[in-house]
Formats: structure tokens, C-alpha cells, sequence
């Protein structure tokens, strides 16, 4: 069977441990040369490590395939690009962007810092920015390229805890459809996956009830592995038509997500006051309000 990634040249960031090892494995298994960025901190971003971005390119020669370590982080502009340059400099082009990179600093809101906020924004939001920004010229130049972008059903649906990161994955849902939009006329794909999956980042999950304890142990059921190959296939040439979409991944499942559009409306022909507002327009509208779910509340079943 052909290998999908042939000598195509992919960036997976915050690819040392968990779905971005996995993503940046079966990237260079199916025959890319990949750029396996890693600055190597904690879960919530503090200090740092050459140990798992080189671990898992030795993994990758091992097994035969063609990788180099990064060690940058995305959470500034200058150092993002030199993500992209490592890349070009490397293997002379780039052909795909997995923005995986992530830390989290959850706390409920009142509680919640101005540090710890913006520290998760400039991270998961801007550094997918950052990144996608620099491989954007070169993708125009030649006419090609396409993005993986990392939401989360945090920002998607809710949960509690997660105002930064919940607000991150959120804009990044805008930043892909933007890019897809502005890009498209070049050949340029971006898309956001959605994953369900155990990883270092999850395992800060509360596990004080025995309700948290069995909604951990469901969870990891769902090994990383099971994210990647979406990845891989939306960085192929065999997705050239997929841009502009969000994908959940769960286990063997695979969601399509829907996007925002109108539900309902009023009308009122002499307009509105803030009275009959509330007296009609309010009321009307009130049977179509979306709830306030969080994740586990819309994905009720056992992952399959």
C-alpha cells in the first residue's frame, strides 16, 4: 500500500509525549520527514527539556524513517518561526502543520489568574498562530500546504475550570475557518481535530469522587494512538477537497462537529424595546437556547 505522506516535510508541535509523539510516529511512518518540536516543560508549561522531542526522533530513525528535534516554543513569535525555518532549512520545503502544542493552567474563574489566562492563550491560540503565520508564505509561494489545528470540546460544548483554555480552543476554530478561507485560492487546507484521548494534560483531572475516579478510567481507555491517523490523512493529498471543518476523535469513532448558524428568530415590524423584549422576543427565542452541557453531558456512551 502507497504510503500517504511520501516525502512530504510536516511540523507537528508538542510532539514529546502523548497524541503529538503519536501524530509525528505515524506522520514519518507513512513517509514524511518531520520536524518533532518540543520545548520539553510540564503539563502547565514550566521549565524545560531536549529529551522528548530527541526521543521520540530517535524512535522515528529507529524505525526508519527521516526526522529533526526542535526545541522552541510557540508562545512567541520570533522562536514560532524558527520552527518553520528548521523545516526549510532541513528538507527544503514544508508541506503540513499540525498546531498540537498545549499547557494547562485550570482553575474555576473568580479564581482564576490573569497570568495563568494568558499564559494558556499565548500557548494554544497564539501559538497556533505564530506557527501557521510563518508556514503561510511559504504555502502561498507555492501554492500548496495544509493545517491541522487542535480544539477541544472544552471550548466546543464547556466544562468547568477551563475559562482560558476553553476561550483558546474556541479561537482557534476561528483562526482555522479564517485561514481556510483566506487561503483556499492558493491550495491550502485548514481543518481543527477535536481529541478525546488519555494524555499527561488530562491525567490533571480531579479523581475525588468516585464519579471523577470512573469518568478517568473511561478515558484512559483512549490512547493517543487513535488521534493520529485523522491527522495524517488531513495533511494528505487525499483530503485536498477537506478544509474548513472541525473532526472529533474518540477511540474508533469519528465526529464531524457542527458550526454555528442560526436557529430560530423574531420579528416585530414597528422594531424592538427593551419591554417587548422581554414580554415576546425572549420568551419566543427561550425554547431554542442552548444549554449549558459540558462534554461529558452530550457524550454519554462508552467510548467504542
Amino acid at each position: 500500500m502507497a504510503k500517504s505522506l511520501q516525502d512530504k516535510v510536516i511540523i507537528v508541535t508538542g510532539a514529546g509525549r502523548g497524541i503529538g509523539r503519536e501524530i509525528a510516529l505515524l506522520c514519518a511512518a507513512e513517509g514524511a520527514k518531520v520536524v518533532v518540536n518540543d520545548p520539553g516543560g510540564a503539563a502547565d508549561g514550566a521549565g524545560s527539556s531536549a529529551a522528548p522531542a530527541e526521543e521520540v526522533v530517535e524512535e522515528i530513525k529507529k524505525r526508519g524513517g527521516i526526522a529533526v528535534a526542535n526545541f522552541e516554543s510557540v508562545a512567541e513569535a520570533i522562536p514560532a518561526s524558527k520552527i518553520v525555518k528548521t523545516a526549510t532549512d532541513h528538507f527544503g520545503r514544508l508541506d503540513g502543520v499540525v498546531n498540537n502544542a498545549g499547557i494547562l493552567r485550570d482553575m474555576i474563574f473568580h479564581k482564576m489568574s490573569v497570568e495563568a489566562f494568558e499564559a494558556v492563550i499565548k500557548v494554544h491560540l497564539m501559538g497556533s498562530f505564530y506557527v501557521s503565520h510563518a508556514a503561510a508564505r511559504i504555502y502561498r509561494e507555492q501554492e500548496s500546504g495544509a493545517f491541522v489545528h487542535f480544539t477541544s470540546t472544552s471550548g466546543l460544548i464547556g466544562n468547568f475550570g477551563q475559562a482560558n483554555y476553553a476561550a483558546a480552543k474556541l479561537g482557534i476554530v476561528g483562526l482555522s475557518k479564517s485561514i481556510a478561507l483566506d487561503m483556499g485560492r492558493f491550495n491550502v487546507r485548514s481543518n481543527c481535530v477535536s481529541p478525546f484521548a488519555w494524555t499527561r494534560m488530562i491525567g490533571t483531572i480531579p479523581t475525588e469522587t468516585d464519579a471523577e475516579k470512573a469518568r478517568v478510567e473511561k478515558i484512559k481507555q483512549m490512547g493517543p494512538e487513535k488521534i493520529a491517523p485523522v491527522c495524517a490523512h488531513l495533511l494528505s493529498d487525499a483530503a485536498k477537497d477537506v478544509t474548513g471543518q472541525i473532526f472529533g476523535v474518540r477511540m474508533n469513532e469519528i465526529f464531524l462537529f457542527s458550526q454555528n448558524r442560526p436557529v430560530r428568530s423574531v420579528h416585530r415590524g414597528e422594531g424592538w424595546t427593551p419591554q417587548t423584549i422581554a414580554e415576546h422576543g425572549m420568551p419566543a427565542l427561550k425554547g431554542s437556547f442552548t444549554a449549558l452541557d459540558r462534554s461529558a453531558d452530550i457524550f454519554t456512551w462508552d467510548p467504542i
